[in-house]
């Protein structure tokens, strides 16, 4: 896969949960876990399951950080 996004994290899908019409993926990037929440179409087509291999791709215009 070859995109222009540069923040790509390469993981383990942990676990699929299917809605009515979005799937949230939790994604295991190295002890932290991602959720990612796509179409059910999406899960489907790219066949992601539990214990596969993916890469979490971030692409965003703000990145935000908080502390207490």
């Amino acid at each position: 896969m070859r995109i222009s996004a540069r923040n790509q994290i390469k993981g383990t899908v942990l676990e699929v949960k299917k809605g009515a019409t979005t799937s949230h993926v939790r994604v295991d990037i190295g002890g932290q876990v991602v959720t990612s929440s796509i179409t059910n179409e999406a899960v489907d087509d790219l066949a992601i399951k539990a214990g596969g291999k993916v890469t979490v791709v971030v692409k965003a215009s703000d990145v935000m950080i908080g502390v207490d």
